[in-house]
């Protein structure tokens, strides 16, 4: 088996206890390894010398290392390093917790000038934030700018979404999440309940359950025994009842020929390194430990010797192929469970709107009902009349598909859709039922959003490692890899692979110029709002239309994950795509007009600090200093679906979406409302490519929509 290279959510649970006998602990240096290890060297009053490792790259670790084992201190401190020395010199080590039962742990230090934590990310690509006591960040290792979080300094610092806590789960809760699954149970105890795939197994097996058994086949019985083995778990977790191991195996021969070439074939190797005994690791041999600490202190320094002794690792290429389909399935399959979350929660919606379109009749079988019951009629009796109503051709009660008297339900059929009322509510409160069980499928959905956020950061990583592996291989095949995309015919290809990227900036309007700059603008006053306040940097440009009700569109002069520049010179070209781009999704569209006035300002011209007398409104701005203006620019959309090397729909102005897209449809304003004219371009798209499956499952209408101007538009050569 691979060996363990990052702690598991079990493994933090045990570690905050270990760590928790060192509070009161001196913080005396702080030091930085490269861009993922950090050094923390601190002094307990009773057992002395004491230094912390932090790793949130390749491997990710927190724990405690025998100070022999520390690497040498670094030369010059890295800035990061010396705002930590600055912060944390002489502070008290407080304490550290979990945050809930994810892979991140929480350092707190106090000092006489204030609290100082650090937050440590071991998931995904990996992070260290420094934050003040009130959670702004001072620093951190990556700026992380996503949909569902943003961890960037001067910010506050935001956790991802909460997720069930296996640990702290109740009995409802548990068999809900269980059943609410439509895979194996071990699937679920690792996805649903967020055990990961080691412990999920180890679950199964200390139930005594099944590992493949189909949650439809599991009955009262298995769940108890599941709900069981963890709640034994959470308690040893609790109380501190740990008996560490650390497991090796002995190793394979790799010449596969019992030869003895290289390395010692049958070393004994580290895999893994546990809080108590695993019953899944039965089959290993194992190590006892007095504390989980020095496990996991032997183990990671005996896997860092093992690895620095093997063999050279361009002959041993991973299968990074694999793992990359694997995440990308994972995805597929979470996509496919938000799309029947959004269906299920517009089908609910639908149905209270049409209750409420035919308030008269639906009133009219709930009263009837409500009568009927209040004079001790019988549901059978209640059902005839319904039936005899319908004979005599009464629109009520032809409405009418089924009386459940077990349940006091009634299905009816309303605009072509059956709905089941509670026969012993009325109208309005059928309709909020309804209306609140749409918003419960959204939460289910926003969870499924946070699970397939986890999944594409794990599958960046696997793209990571393979583009680093095929980097350091010294294999010059990048360019004619690209030669052999360019010249391939997307649109008739049988089978279109997709690669999808969500990236931070994707809940915007967006487009990258022919340059290759970003541009963003917002779609509504909040989120001008939030792009002038959270995302503007020295050097971007600013756009708006001189017209009221334009976007704020800012062209970024660098990626978030650079440092900020004012020297960069933006080329024109891009400021011009980007002036179209701002005229084109303003009221200048909307209004049937082909052209508009456009300005441009240098981000410190821009202020949300009103002088004396004036007022902004939310969303508003206000402009100091001289503006270059782009007087009667052309309105141009073009919607394009892009393949390399993302698959995804993209839209801007056309001189930017032609050549980044297997193929575009400009647009003009014209008389089909948005969702209309979305819907005839996913029809042209649909006929253009060989592979309608593909366009079917990255360029639906809503999808597209996400890209045209607001208001009316045609197909530019219809």
């Amino acid at each position: 088996m691979d060996p363990k290279r990052e702690l598991t959510s079990v493994d933090l649970a045990a570690l905050v206890g270990e760590l928790g006998t060192y509070e009161g602990a001196k913080l005396d240096k702080a030091y930085l390894y490269g861009d993922d290890l950090v050094r923390l060297k601190m002094r307990d009053f009773d057992r002395g010398r004491l230094e912390l490792l932090i790793e949130v790259g390749e491997v990710k670790r927190a724990h405690t290392v025998a100070p022999e084992r520390v690497p040498d201190a670094p030369g010059r401190p890295p800035q990061f390093a010396m705002m930590l020395r600055n912060r944390l010199s002489g502070a008290d080590f407080a304490g550290v917790e979990q945050f809930e039962f994810d892979r991140i742990l929480e350092f707190t230090f106090e000092r006489e000038d204030g609290t100082t934590r650090i937050i440590v990310e071991l998931f995904g690509q990996g992070n260290v934030a420094v934050t003040d006591g009130e959670y702004e960040v001072i620093d951190c290792l990556e700026t992380v700018r996503l949909k569902s979080r943003t961890v960037v300094p001067g910010s506050r610092y935001e956790f991802p979404d909460s997720r069930t806590n296996p640990l702290t789960v109740s009995r409802e809760a548990f068999d809900y999440e269980m059943e609410e699954s439509d895979t194996d149970v071990v699937r679920t105890l690792a996805t649903q309940l967020n055990f990961g795939g080691l412990y999920a197994e180890e679950i199964c097996t200390r139930a005594g359950v099944e590992k493949a058994m189909n949650i439809s086949d599991a009955g009262e019985d298995v769940y108890d025994r599941l709900y069981q083995a963890i709640e034994r778990l959470a308690l040893d977790l609790r109380n501190g009842n740990f008996d560490p191991r650390l497991y090796v195996e002995d190793g394979e021969d790799e010449n596969g020929d019992g030869s003895e070439d290289g390395a010692d074939s049958s070393a004994e190797r580290v895999v893994d390194a546990t809080p108590f005994p695993l019953e899944e690791h039965v089959e290993l041999a194992s190590e006892p430990y007095d504390s989980f600490l020095s496990a996991l202190d032997d183990y990671f320094f005996r896997l860092e010797l093992e690895e620095e002794g093997e063999p050279d690792p361009t002959d041993q290429r991973p299968d990074f192929e694999e793992e990359i389909a694997k995440q990308e399935r994972i995805i597929e399959q979470q996509q496919g469970a938000i799309e029947g979350f959004e269906q299920e929660a517009d089908m609910l919606r639908e149905q209270a709107e049409s209750l409420y379109a035919e308030y008269g009749l639906v009133d009219e079988i709930l009263s009837t009902i409500q009568e009927a019951r209040a004079q001790d009629r019988p549901w059978d009796e209640i059902e005839e009349r319904f039936e005899a109503g319908a004979e005599q051709g009464i629109d009520a009660a032809e409405a009418v598909i089924d009386v459940d008297g077990s349940e006091g339900i009634v299905t009816v059929e309303v605009d072509g859709e059956y709905i089941d009322l509670e026969a012993d509510q009325g109208v309005e409160q059928n309709a909020d039922r309804l209306y609140t069980e749409a918003k419960g499928v959204e939460e289910k959905k926003e969870g499924a959003l946070a699970a397939i956020e986890n999944t594409r950061e794990d599958l960046e990583e696997a793209e990571r490692r393979r583009d680093q592996w095929e980097a350091d291989d010294g294999e010059d095949e990048a360019d004619e890899d690209e030669a052999e995309r360019e010249d391939r015919d997307w649109l008739s290809m049988p089978s279109v692979p997709i690669r999808e990227n969500e990236p931070w900036y994707d809940r915007f309007r967006w487009f990258h110029t022919s340059d290759g700059y970003l541009v963003i603008g917002g779609r509504n006053a909040d989120q001008n709002e939030e792009l002038v306040k959270k995302y503007l940097e020295p050097g971007d440009t600013v756009l708006h239309t001189q017209a009221h009700g334009g976007p704020v569109t800012v062209l970024k002069a660098t990626d978030p994950s650079e440092a900020s520049s004012s020297d960069i010179e933006l080329p024109e070209s891009s400021i011009e795509e980007a002036a179209q781009f701002a005229v084109s999704y303003a009221s200048v569209w909307k209004d049937g007009r082909y052209a508009g006035d456009v300005y441009a300002v240098d981000s410190d011209q821009v202020t949300k600090t009103p002088e004396s007398g004036e007022y902004l409104e939310k969303g508003g701005f206000a402009i100091r200093g001289d503006r270059t203006y782009y007087d009667d620019t052309p309105v141009g959309v073009a919607v394009g679906i892009q393949c390399e090397p993302y698959t995804r729909v993209i839209g801007g102005p056309p001189s930017a979406i032609v050549d980044q897209a297997a193929t575009t449809i400009e647009l003009e304003p014209g008389r089909y409302a948005q969702a209309d004219a979305a819907k005839r371009l996913y029809r042209r798209f649909r006929e253009q490519f060989e592979d309608e499956s593909f366009v079917r499952k990255i360029a639906s209408p809503d999808r597209i929509q996400h890209f045209m101007p607001p208001g009316g538009s045609r197909i530019a050569d219809e």
